[in-house]
């Protein structure tokens, strides 16, 4: 059966422009009633306009879909919780909420400022944690949520001079990671996206040729998917050009040093056995870490 979102509600923050933008015509297109939340700032976060968003919304309208703009800025949570408000107002429900909205502050780690690295992680991981926190008990109650968050290929890899957006990206993995197995008894499935993509975001990071093959269009259908009733939980999909991978966390077989050897000196010596990986494993939650280690052998 073809993916549809007919009757579904989606929320889906920095959609005035780039991907956000992208994702919200798609989820339209598919049948859903979108709301278009865009604070309207610069990529820096400065600055704020109703313009993006409602241009979208329109767009969206002139198509036959369903939508409303929403400026709530993200870090806000008083803010993030009148936009639900309005949500459950006009539509009743809240369906699927992308996490999209996010600045960038870029400077070596040793030239950043406090507030640089404050204001970055405020939008992406705060502001994340905030517009999930204000949908989560309603998609509990509803038995049904699927929550998108946006990570980044400089939190799983790193790039210099995004020491702050790159911690911020790893935090929402860190997050979908205890949300999916909490939200799972209620039927709300959680994953992250890893795009690349030709934005705003991206437009003195990527050279003029690359950006041309990685316009954001070709990233929505990764986040389509992982949204859908039927999509996957606990997910971290890469997407651009048309290319899509899925990341995967593996810890190595490792070893249990006996008492003499365990020091500094002992894990040196068996360096190359505790790193080495032709026997790994996979978990899904850090309790069956514990398990591993306790069950080894010297």
């Amino acid at each position: 059966m073809s993916i549809n979102f007919d009757g579904k509600v989606a929320i889906v923050t920095g959609a005035g422009n780039g991907l956000g933008r992208s994702h919200a015509l798609q989820l339209a297109n598919l049948g859903a009633k979108v709301v278009i939340n865009d604070f309207g700032g610069a990529r820096d976060g400065s600055g704020g306009s109703s313009s993006p968003a409602e241009s979208v919304v329109a767009e969206i309208q002139g198509n036959g879909g369903e939508a409303m703009a929403n400026g709530a800025n993200v870090t806000n949570a008083d803010e993030v919780n009148q936009m639900v408000e309005q949500t459950m107002a006009k539509w009743g429900r809240i369906d699927i909420l992308i996490n999209n909205a996010g600045i960038l502050r870029d400077r070596s780690f040793g030239n950043m400022s406090q507030a640089e690295w404050n204001s970055v992680i405020d939008v992406h991981l705060n502001g994340s944690a905030n517009c999930s926190l204000a949908v989560w008990n309603i998609m509990k109650q509803q038995k049904y949520g699927r929550i998108l968050m946006t990570t980044s290929t400089s939190g799983i890899y790193g790039n210099f001079g995004q020491a702050n957006y790159g911690a911020a990206k790893m935090g929402v993995i860190g997050m979908m990671n205890t949300l999916c197995i909490e939200g799972a008894k209620n039927n709300i499935q959680v994953n992250c996206i890893a795009p690349t993509a030709a934005t705003r975001m991206t437009e003195d990071i990527i050279n003029e040729e690359a950006q041309a093959l990685i316009e954001p269009e070709k990233v929505t259908p990764a986040a389509i998917f992982l949204v859908s009733e039927n999509g996957p939980n606990h997910t971290v999909m890469f997407a651009g050009a048309g290319s899509f991978a899925v990341m995967e966390i593996r810890e190595s077989g490792g070893c249990r040093l006996p008492d003499d050897q365990c020091n500094g000196d002992g894990v040196a010596a068996n360096f190359a056995k505790i790193s080495e990986m032709t026997n790994t494993s996979v978990f899904t939650d850090g309790a069956q870490h514990i398990e591993k280690i306790l069950s080894m052998k010297e």
